[in-house]
């Protein structure tokens, strides 16, 4: 068993023993190792998946059960597609948690306004489900989510049934474009939310998803008056070894796999405009 502690790019092997299909190419899958959970991670942090001998990759942490990981990887390229094709049973490296995480501390009190699209709600979930399991240290939750068709959309086993039951959450779902069978909101994540006007006053808005859904959504909170340290987003970049040697994510002096991948606004802006 590798000890990260001894050198922490070494994998510890683990089993996907869960595998969902959520879209036709985004599918979440459970990740145990003898001894558990490899590690604790916090909610935004990521971990390294490998697959012999295919290389690995980085991923957000979707969520965490008592004895696995959980992963949602959209179908992207040659490691996200060999992922794609096993099955349970299959076994996989994994080493980690790296990244900084959500600010849970300063949120504490305070209502959430999530803001994700596509795959992008998938590192948000890890930190919607820890304000759901404590809940009564959060204020309001509210999720805005969109997608790009309804077959496009994640997680709705949380989105349709799920979240909606918990205590003062409210729950926005949007598509692109409907189809014959959708009856919901039909437009995309911006223009929903400058409609659903969320009021900035003591809340904290988190966003993820596609780079151009994060910059018209950025601007439509700005709008509303939410102020850049009011407004909280992670990244996500090419990362390839996780400990902030290979340089492969560093913007300006910063290492998205040291420092991030979640900041503050105003953290971005002192950054140069690559993100």
């Amino acid at each position: 068993m590798a000890n990260p502690e001894q050198n922490p790019l070494v994998p510890e092997m683990g089993t996907i023993t869960k595998i969902i299909d959520e879209t036709p190419d985004v599918k979440t899958f459970h990740v145990t190792t003898p001894r558990g959970k490899p590690f604790t991670p916090k909610p935004g942090q990521l971990a390294m998946l490998s697959l012999v001998p295919v290389g690995e990759a980085m991923f957000s942490i979707t969520w965490q059960g008592d004895d696995y990981l959980e992963f949602s990887i959209k179908r992207v390229g040659v490691m996200t597609d060999a992922l794609h094709e096993v099955d349970v049973g299959a076994a996989v490296g994994v080493r980690g948690p790296y990244g900084n995480n959500f600010p849970v501390e300063i949120m504490k009190g305070k209502d959430i306004f999530f803001i994700g699209g596509g795959i992008g709600l998938a590192p948000l979930r890890s930190l919607i489900n820890h304000c759901v399991v404590n809940r009564d240290e959060f204020g309001k939750l509210e999720v805005l989510y969109g997608s790009r068709s309804p077959a496009d959309l994640v997680f709705k086993y949380d989105l349709f049934d799920n979240w909606p039951k918990v205590k003062d959450m409210e729950v926005y779902v949007t598509v692109d474009r409907g189809d014959d069978d959708w009856k919901g909101m039909v437009g995309f994540v911006p223009a929903y939310l400058e409609e659903l006007k969320p009021s900035p006053e003591g809340k904290v808005a988190v966003v993820c998803g596609p780079p151009i859904m994060i910059k018209f959504v950025l601007q439509s909170l700005e709008k509303l008056g939410f102020t850049d340290e009011q407004v909280i987003t992670t990244l996500e970049m090419r990362m390839k070894c996780g400990i902030g040697k290979c340089g492969r994510c560093n913007i300006g002096s910063k290492f998205i796999c040291l420092d991030g991948p979640v900041f503050s606004l105003a953290e971005l802006k002192k950054l140069p405009p690559e993100w």
